[in-house]
């Protein structure tokens, strides 16, 4: 929730996003690396192998930050974060396309439930600006690919959330270098990173910025891995009903409505409503393994 305020401000001061997700990444390969010739992490080298069965996910993962950065200067937080809750709608979908099987009744109408209130909300939206809007569905694409990978490397491949967060980092450098170089923002953003070094406030954002990323990226791919790729998109509905409502009081640029309103509560009863669905399936798998375990003894 954090993360969506700290971008925002620090957009607002410093507009070369692709620049910041690279330093980004670049903190993180760094850290991880140190962690490892220190010992405080197990996370193994990297296998070239590996790397190229994971490419497809760091390319995912940066074209949906990237989007999600550049879309944040035209739509205002509340907004952002009712678009970016159609992403388990999204994942759902690609879930079952991709041979997850079909899901239940009740997680379904859920899902569908959070989509049905962003788009209340967004008919509420007067600040409506056509560019953002476009960025931050196409963002929703990209995180929905990448989440779906994520899950399904942690599960095939065996691989920890460490190590999925270095090779993602490590892989999207020369990407992310390359960008920064072709769109013209460098040498621009160095200049002004470096004119701006003097300002306490900014550097303390940008620092907060890259520690919040690597926190928030590690707690998402864990959650991804250990749980789902839906479920992962659902926390971060509840999560956004906090953020939201910050949103129409912090940063300015919203005219709040009564369709924001009502498309919020949508949104977090059909949250609420798939947390519910998903603990009524745990409590009917778990006596169904207890029985096959017993079974299997006979």
């Amino acid at each position: 929730m954090a993360m969506v305020f700290i971008n925002k401000a620090i957009i607002m001061q410093y507009a070369h996003s692709m620049t910041l997700l690279t330093l980004q990444q670049l903190a993180t390969t760094l850290l991880i690396h140190f962690g490892r010739q220190m010992g405080y992490t197990r996370a193994k080298g990297v296998d070239i192998t590996t790397a190229r069965r994971l490419l497809p996910i760091s390319l995912f993962y940066n074209a949906n930050v990237a989007f999600a950065l550049a879309s944040l200067k035209g739509v205002n937080i509340p907004m952002y974060i009712a678009i970016k809750r159609l992403t388990p709608l999204a994942v759902l979908i690609a879930g079952f396309f991709s041979g997850k099987g079909k899901p239940t009744t009740q997680v379904t109408l859920s899902v569908v439930l959070t989509a049905v209130g962003v788009l209340v909300a967004a008919i509420g939206d007067f600040s409506f600006d056509l560019p953002g809007y476009t960025m931050a569905l196409t963002s929703v694409f990209f995180q929905t690919m990448y989440l779906v990978l994520v899950e399904k490397s942690g599960a095939e491949e065996g691989l920890s959330s460490i190590e999925i967060m270095f090779y993602n980092s490590f892989l999207s450098l020369p990407f992310l270098l390359f960008l920064i170089i072709a769109t013209g923002e460098f040498p621009n953003s160095l200049a002004l990173l470096l004119a701006k070094s003097n300002s306490f406030s900014f550097l303390f954002i940008l620092l907060l910025s890259l520690v919040m990323g690597i926190a928030l990226n590690y707690t998402m791919f864990l959650c991804t891995i250990v749980n789902s790729a839906l479920t992962t998109t659902i926390v971060g509905v509840l999560k956004g009903v906090g953020s939201t409502t910050l949103g129409f009081v912090l940063l300015g640029g919203v005219q709040v409505h009564g369709l924001n309103v009502t498309g919020l509560v949508i949104n977090t009863a059909g949250g609420v409503w798939y947390s519910y669905a998903k603990y009524q399936q745990k409590k009917i798998k778990a006596p169904k393994v207890v029985m096959d375990l017993e079974a299997h003894r006979r």
